[in-house]
């Protein structure tokens, strides 16, 4: 069973969506347990501080090294963790490539900053991966680390009913995104599906799939250009 520790400033924005969906299913098989960890609890004083000042000034406040040390070395004191990874928009993109690699791992650690960062010596001490899912700014690692959980989660064998679902998805496919779906009914106010996908000849459907996928990456690609 793979296990997944998330380390938190604020962690109930990850309670709920951790507590549906694909993510529930494979928690209740046994397939993935997913910890939360709250950073107060590591911190000290009355107050339970978690967070200070920057040195050298400047807007925005900075986690401190000591409640994180506290955490992650309790962890690394139980188990052998794979990777260590910490969220942040000067890390690495995050892509299905990357998903995959990490959808084999058997433990992992994922620090979520909030305000102004963490103290750098926390990264550089323990972080193995620094990721990023894109070039923009959120409040805190907490939404990304959702995004990575449930694109590692899905590809644990057993967690999706369909064995194939997970290796047709966009970017595992060679074209780089699936074709367009329909389903039920064939005719929806004057708007046919296909003739091809109720011909029943797999091979044409298969190679129709290839090519709309195709058509649908290079649409995309021309409007990032």
């Amino acid at each position: 069973m793979m296990r997944i520790d998330v380390i938190s400033a604020v962690p109930d924005i990850l309670v709920s969506p951790l507590n549906e969906s694909i993510i529930k299913r494979a928690q209740n098989k046994k397939l993935v347990d997913i910890v939360i960890h709250d950073l107060k609890d590591y911190a000290t004083g009355k107050y339970k501080q978690i967070d200070d000042k920057p040195y050298g000034g400047g807007a925005g406040m900075v986690l401190m090294p000591e409640p994180l040390f506290k955490c992650i070395e309790k962890l690394l004191s139980e188990r052998k963790y794979d990777n260590i990874i910490f969220l942040t928009p000067q890390g690495k993109r995050f892509n299905q490539k990357k998903a995959n690699a990490l959808s084999l791992n058997d433990n992992i650690i994922m620090i979520c900053g909030h305000y102004k960062g963490v103290d750098q010596r926390v990264v550089d001490t323990f972080a193995t991966m620094e990721i990023s899912i894109g070039d923009y700014v959120l409040s805190g690692g907490e939404l990304a680390s959702l995004v990575l959980i449930d694109s590692i989660v899905r590809l644990i064998p057993g967690v999706l009913g369909d064995s194939e679902a997970a290796l047709t998805d966009s970017f595992q496919v060679s074209s780089g995104f699936d074709a367009p779906q329909y389903t039920r009914p064939a005719d929806f106010k004057g708007m046919k599906v296909p003739d091809i996908l109720v011909s029943g000849d797999h091979k044409k459907i298969f190679d129709w799939r290839e090519d709309e996928g195709k058509k649908k990456y290079r649409k995309v690609k021309r409007k990032n250009i």
